[in-house]
């Protein structure tokens, strides 16, 4: 079954993790017995709830904060915080065994804290970007002796594994958290770095589209239409990324024959999706609409283009129609079918003003960033109506 991507601005996302395998707990760490960092030890383990878990850390930290134990204490803080749902108190203690001492399981918990806070910072990338070499370090055993060769490449199998799984879950880390970035030129940043960190991702389809989006989000189009181009040639049925770059070439007047031709085969693309598993029936059908309705937006401006200088703008005016209809969830995309229709409506010979008024009165109603555009072509509409 095709699986199709999602985008912040269309639809929110469904992301799906395989399950981490057990990681080591603060590595590196020795523990005499009858210490306090024995007791802690004992205490932490032998606690019925994680509010227990806290508690004893919070002892030890209290009566021996310089211990060189402190770091382990951390990390028992982010395994207990974890299963509290107290996100920013496992960012907190996260941060801070990591500056003291970075190790996985510390990096994987502040992953997963921040994946599920809906935060981004500088120190959730520094970490994510890290976890190669930590996974390296950590994932590959030594052998112990009078192991058998069978034995012996069952345990390294058993740790190529799962230093498979850990990658993958930084991966996915990676990319959940740069959707937060707000600032395109960061967000193709911290793809450069996520790409050298990860020279061997298997998400190329995913770095290109992210590039992609960080390009369009800076202001690049050359760069984002060269990272739209790869995604499509990788996956020529990638229907997002299909309608996202047909919508740039028809709105930048830049190639309204690929424009078209890549609308029409997100029409096509729509009409065939299959419902994921995560999405309810009416989730779906808003996305499969959306999709459907910025194609045939698309399509209505690609033909207003090419009509205008004749006024042969009908064509135009019926896919926008198919398109105002298709994005009853998404008033921004909806509220500029309905501009542009009102336009539309105006080039005609002659103008047809009531259905100019009408697709304007509808998009100045819409919260959108239509608005105000409307509103002014409205009133000069009226004012040619003589009203």
């Amino acid at each position: 079954m095709r699986k199709y991507r999602i985008v912040t601005f269309l639809l929110a996302g469904l992301s799906v993790v395989a399950p981490l395998r057990a990681q080591q707990v603060c590595p590196g760490f020795s523990i005499v017995i009858s210490t306090p960092e024995d007791e802690l030890t004992l205490a932490y383990n032998g606690a019925e709830n994680p509010q227990e878990q806290v508690a004893a850390l919070d002892k030890f930290m209290q009566a021996h904060a310089d211990s060189k134990f402190v770091p382990c204490a951390h990390e028992y803080y982010t395994m207990a915080y974890l299963k509290l749902n107290d996100y920013d108190k496992v960012i907190e203690h996260g941060e801070q065994g990591l500056a003291a001492h970075p190790d996985l399981m510390l990096t994987i918990n502040l992953a997963k804290a921040y994946v599920a806070s809906g935060k981004v910072s500088d120190s959730a990338f520094q970490a994510i970007l890290k976890a190669p070499e930590l996974i390296k370090t950590e994932g590959t055993p030594s052998r112990p002796p009078n192991v058998s060769e069978d034995d012996w490449k069952k345990e390294m199998d058993a740790a190529a594994e799962q230093a498979k799984d850990w990658r993958a879950y930084m991966e996915y880390a990676f990319f959940q958290i740069l959707q937060r970035e707000q600032d395109g030129s960061k967000r193709a940043q911290r793809l450069e770095q996520f790409v050298q960190s990860y020279p061997e991702s298997p998400n190329q389809g995913q770095i290109n589209f992210n590039y992609y989006i960080a390009y369009k989000m800076a202001n690049n189009p050359a760069k984002a239409e060269e990272y739209g181009e790869k995604t499509i040639a990788a996956d020529p049925n990638d229907l997002v990324t299909l309608n996202l770059v047909a919508d740039d070439y028809a709105t930048r007047q830049t190639n309204l024959d690929k424009a078209e031709q890549y609308a029409k085969k997100v029409v096509d693309l729509a009409a065939a999706m299959k419902k994921p598993e995560g999405l309810t029936p009416e989730q779906f059908k808003a996305n499969q609409d959306s999709q459907a309705g910025l194609a045939h937006l698309t399509l209505g401006y690609v033909a207003f283009q090419r009509g205008s200088k004749t006024h042969k703008v009908a064509p135009a005016i019926e896919e926008f129609k198919q398109s105002v209809d298709l994005l009853g969830s998404n008033p921004a995309l909806q509220g500029r079918a309905l501009f542009y229709m009102g336009y539309a409506y105006e080039v005609l010979s002659p103008a047809n003003h009531k259905g100019a008024i009408d697709a304007l009165t509808r998009s100045v109603a819409l919260a959108s960033p239509w608005q105000a555009q409307a509103q002014d072509l409205l009133g000069k509409v009226k004012k040619a109506a003589g009203q």
